[in-house]
Parts: structure tokens; sequence; C-alpha cells
């Protein structure tokens, strides 16, 4: 973990309540992808986790929706200003497992970490196929970011008006896969849990006091004992996972 300070280098409107900001700093501590940072924000009590969407010389890339006073200070945050953020926090994915055909499943906020283990596992030569949920089309937002890597991308939306109607796990058929990543809301994983046909891993979204595992506030019980999902997680494979 490392507190660092970083500067805003750009901050938009991508989708639906949907914001992509671009900082500047020190990006060392982000080794995997999946991980994440927490960020503190003036006026607010605690720190917000955020997951880390791409890292790379220098520059920190978050995605993130409008979901309360928090993320909309976010939002208005302007181009030069500064924010304090603690990176390198959480587990993050294992792609060694990943077989040479990986699916990625990602439900609307839980879209911006498959993106970076995108980048990682097309580099290392595997035939990656993706599938991204939304509610409706203006909410769709990084399918042609994930295309443009090589991947093969496949868009849900619950209420038809763009790609595949339905959910996530109504675009499983038809897709031949090795192993499986996923981020997403908690009914979205179970669904995936039950539906899938292989091992995977998934990375799961909790409310956090800390971030760094000292305050035991996003604990959880797993097969194999109880983790905090800030620091044995957030990523979580699929046979310790007890719903």
């Amino acid at each position: 973990m490392k507190q660092v300070i970083f500067e805003i280098k750009s901050n938009e409107l991508i989708a639906r309540s949907v914001y992509k900001m671009v900082l500047r700093g020190d990006t060392s501590e982000i080794t995997g992808s999946g991980q994440f940072v927490n960020i503190k924000l003036d006026g607010f009590y605690l720190r917000r986790p955020i997951s880390v969407c791409d890292s790379e010389d220098g520059e920190l890339t978050l995605i993130y929706k409008v979901v309360g006073k928090g993320t909309e200070k976010m939002s208005e945050m302007k181009i030069g200003e500064t924010l304090d953020i603690l990176t390198g926090l959480g587990n993050g994915y294992d792609t060694s497992v990943s077989g040479d055909k990986p699916l990625l499943v990602g439900g609307g906020v839980g879209v911006p970490p498959l993106y970076k283990l995108a980048k990682k596992l097309i580099s290392e030569g595997k035939n990656v196929s993706v599938i991204l949920g939304f509610n409706t089309k203006d909410e769709v937002f990084y399918e042609s970011e994930f295309a443009a890597l090589g991947a093969s991308v496949t868009v849900t939306t619950v209420d038809g008006t763009m790609g595949v109607k339905g959910f996530v796990t109504n675009a499983l058929d038809g897709i031949d896969y090795t192993y499986f990543y996923t981020c997403g809301p908690e009914p979205m994983l179970k669904a995936l849990y039950n539906a899938s046909v292989t091992g995977g891993q998934f990375s799961f979204e909790e409310r956090m006091g800390c971030g760094f595992g000292a305050c035991m506030g996003c604990s959880c019980k797993t097969v194999t004992g109880n983790k905090r999902i800030c620091k044995e997680g957030p990523v979580l494979n699929k046979e310790d996972i007890i719903w």
C-alpha cells in the first residue's frame, strides 16, 4: 500500500451517471488487475474504494458511477485538482489458471477492473471473450475499448435496447471458455456461479471502512474461514465462496 497525491488529467461523463477519471501520479504499487484504490475526499470521513480500470506509465484510470454524495463530489472535480489516494490495495486476479480461452463477465461498474485484466491476458497470448451487462443502452460503456484490445465482445441489456436481451447469463450459450473472471453486483455473481461450467474468480463489491484490513468491517465467510474483502479479496475463487 502506498499513499500518493494524484493530479486530475481528465474527468468526463462516458455513460449515464458514469464518469471516467484519468490521473497522473505514482502507480508503482498497482501491480495486478483487479486491485482497487481508496480515495480521500474533503468533507467525508471514509475514503471511497474504486476499482482500477487501468494503470500505466504514471497514469491511473478510474471509472465510477455517481451513487451518492462522495461520487457526486468526484464528478464535479476539475483538471488540475489533486486527490489523496491509497494505491496497491486488494489481491487482484490470477491469470496463471486462465487456460487458452478465458471469459470475462462484467456488470455495470463491475466492468472497469476487467479492462486491465483483458490487456494482461491478451498480452499473454490468450483468446479473450468478454460479456458486458447493463440495464439499458445509455448505460453501456467500454464496448469499443475491449474490442480494440482484440477481445470478442458481447453486450447484454436487460431491456433489450442493445445487444442480447436479458442478463449476462443469457449470453453464455455458444461461448467456449476454459475459465472465467467476473465483477459486478452480487445477484449477477450468484447467477453466474450457478450457470458457469468451469472454475472462476469473483471480485466482490463491498462497503469498506479502512480499505486495508485493519477494521475487519468487510469480512465474509468462505470455505477456508473468514476473509476480508479489502485484504484477502476483493477476488475470491469460485470454490471458496459460500452464498
